[in-house]
């Protein structure tokens, strides 16, 4: 940090821009409290005291908030002052809350000093650490095709908190569809004496209109856990989400988004696009898809920027590292473990067996 002043003095412009952050105090005894999952409460460690967090539900906002949307902070870091001990560290772009290296208080950027649009809504945890690290090892337990060792042995290690950004979207839609759809049908021909049974498609024409309303669809705003992980950690319940406040991510680390809101609207569409289709094409009986056109507009859109509670750990095997994410509501969990060669053989020993037995019992019977 002596280099931060010294830059300062010498009257060159620094990259950093010191700012102030929250840290949320005991009524009783002035330690730091933290936000505890299992009460829906600030809990102060040191004496025990627990202080309701008087949240109201989340509002949707108006799509055209978006449009005013500014940049983010680009490849700049930001200094930040620990209103605890006076502390002063460089925090990465993307972080909004971390523990401070000196004293251990969790500092949580003002919104009203984030750049662009703010985080408005925040869906609290429910989950206890304990409960995550349970979850984990029942998930490991489950992984079938992973070392027998690993399923048995396997702890998660270094798991964090984390609240991480996403976008959810609201829109009326009223689309114009015009598809052509194939249905399945027999006929009976002679082959070599046989009688045999050959599938053909009867083609179809299909158009119309169609209107569907959607809520909350979920996009996440960083690449820390992706879109396929979050979709497998599904429901978080935004529907039910708190107006942000500060006060849910004491004790937590929170990232900043590091994509745009119109972005993650396109990534939005994109899903609605694939339910639209499979809306209308539920209507009919079909067998075959030969073409799909779909034209799609967008009323009433609004959109909630929410912060999102997940559990980031990884277990460690042989020298490897795999990722597993949490849902901090629910406990569901998602990732990647290990596979076992020998039983991937095995299983597809099997399979080519049971190929083979079916192969000669059909000739049999027929």
């Amino acid at each position: 940090m002596e280099d931060f002043n010294e830059t300062r003095e010498a009257g060159m412009p620094p990259a950093e821009v010191e700012k102030s952050t929250a840290v949320e105090k005991c009524p009783a005894c002035s330690a730091d409290m933290i936000f505890d999952a299992e009460s829906g409460c600030l809990y102060c460690e040191h004496c025990g005291t627990k202080k309701q967090i008087v949240g109201k539900s989340s509002e949707e906002q108006d799509f055209e908030r978006l449009l005013e949307e500014k940049g983010d902070w680009g490849n700049e870091s930001h200094v930040f002052r620990c209103e605890n001990c006076g502390a002063q560290e460089v925090l990465d772009k993307k972080e909004i809350a971390k523990a401070c290296p000196f004293c251990g208080a969790t500092n949580i950027v003002r919104t009203d000093e984030l750049p662009g649009i703010r985080p408005n809504a925040v869906v609290p945890f429910f989950v206890t650490l304990q409960q995550a690290g349970s979850s984990v090892r029942q998930w490991v337990r489950k992984r079938l095709l992973a070392p027998q060792k690993f399923r048995k042995s396997a702890k998660p290690e270094k798991m964090n908190a984390v609240y991480l950004p996403a976008f959810t979207f609201d829109s009326q839609t009223e689309s114009y569809y015009a598809a052509v759809l194939g249905k399945y049908y027999y006929v009976t021909r002679r082959v070599n004496g046989r009688s045999v049974q050959e599938r053909r498609i009867r083609y179809f024409n299909v158009s119309g209109s169609y209107r569907m309303f959607f809520d909350d669809v979920l996009v996440q705003a960083s690449e820390t856990v992706g879109q396929d992980n979050l979709k497998k950690l599904r429901p978080f319940d935004t529907g039910n989400s708190k107006e942000y406040s500060p006060e849910y991510l004491s004790g937590y680390t929170a990232t900043q988004k590091t994509r745009t809101g119109l972005s993650c609207w396109e990534d939005a569409k994109k899903e609605i696009g694939e339910r639209l289709k499979g809306a209308i094409l539920g209507q009919y009986s079909y067998d075959v898809v030969s073409s799909f056109r779909i034209s799609t507009q967008y009323y009433n859109i609004t959109y909630k920027y929410v912060l999102l509670p997940v559990y980031v750990g990884h277990c460690k095997w042989r020298q490897k590292v795999y990722n597993f994410f949490v849902n901090g509501l629910n406990a569901k969990v998602t990732g990647k473990a290990p596979v076992s060669p020998l039983k991937v053989s095995i299983l597809v020993v099997l399979g080519i067996a049971l190929i083979v037995g079916l192969y000669f019992l059909f000739r049999y019977m027929s």
